[in-house]
């Protein structure tokens, strides 16, 4: 049943910014449950992310593009767990090889939305009723995007871009809805990171990239809400 600890589930924490903010949180005393598609994945990141740091780590399987898979997760979480208390939604999907919104392949466009945003909508709704039981307040965390920015949006990325768009309008509408529960949710532009997702030439560390994560996670105040944040800060949307 469930620990004294604080628990924090993350989507995709097998690698890059998500498994950065699972050992950061782990190391601060969160039980942390490393959700991915593979079992093997989620497993192996667990135990390595267990050794580091020596904090407790569990593995769920769970893939954001499956609702059956979202489905059963959830209910696999319930049989360990009564309570929830962060949420990180990190899954996502970057296309490649597009160069115009005139261009997008349809199958490829439906499959980047279903990933990068219904899939976390979907979490969210299937996790809510264990982020309600949070002694001091479920915490939604919404991996984003400056791309996602509608301010200065340019060409480039396009069904990725507006993937990202739309999960802020999520990120709003649920904070909307869940902020008389107690839950805060918030979305988060991690920058450009240097992960398997952004390149080695990207200008930023994993570090730097989990940091408003882990902080949202861990020392934000409740009350922050419906934001959109990089670096601790709010920016535009």
């Amino acid at each position: 049943m469930d620990s004294p600890k604080k628990t924090a589930l993350i989507t995709g924490a097998n690698r890059g910014i998500g498994r950065q903010t699972a050992r950061e949180l782990s190391a601060r005393g969160f039980l942390v449950i490393i959700a991915a598609r593979s079992e093997d994945s989620a497993t192996q990141a667990a135990r390595g992310i267990a050794e580091e740091t020596g904090g407790e780590v569990e593995s769920l399987v769970l893939d954001v593009s499956d609702d059956a898979s979202i489905q059963s997760a959830a209910k696999s979480y319930g049989e360990r767990h009564q309570s929830l208390d962060v949420l990180v939604n990190n899954a996502g999907i970057f296309p490649e090889g597009e160069s115009s919104i005139l261009e997008v392949d349809r199958q490829a466009f439906f499959q980047t939305l279903t990933t990068n945003t219904l899939g976390p909508l979907l979490v969210a709704r299937f996790f809510r009723s264990y982020l309600e039981k949070s002694a001091e307040g479920g915490r939604i965390i919404n991996l984003s995007s400056g791309l996602g920015q509608l301010e200065d949006m340019g060409g480039d990325a396009p069904t990725y871009s507006i993937s990202k768009t739309a999960l802020n309008a999520v990120t709003r509408q649920l904070s909307a809805k869940l902020s008389s529960k107690n839950i805060a949710v918030n979305s988060v532009c991690p920058g450009w990171v240097a992960t398997d997702m952004g390149g080695e030439s990207a200008p930023r560390t994993v570090e730097q990239g989990a940091d408003t994560v882990v902080w949202l996670a861990s020392e934000a105040p409740q009350s922050l809400t419906g934001q959109f944040l990089r670096d601790r800060e709010s920016i535009p949307w």
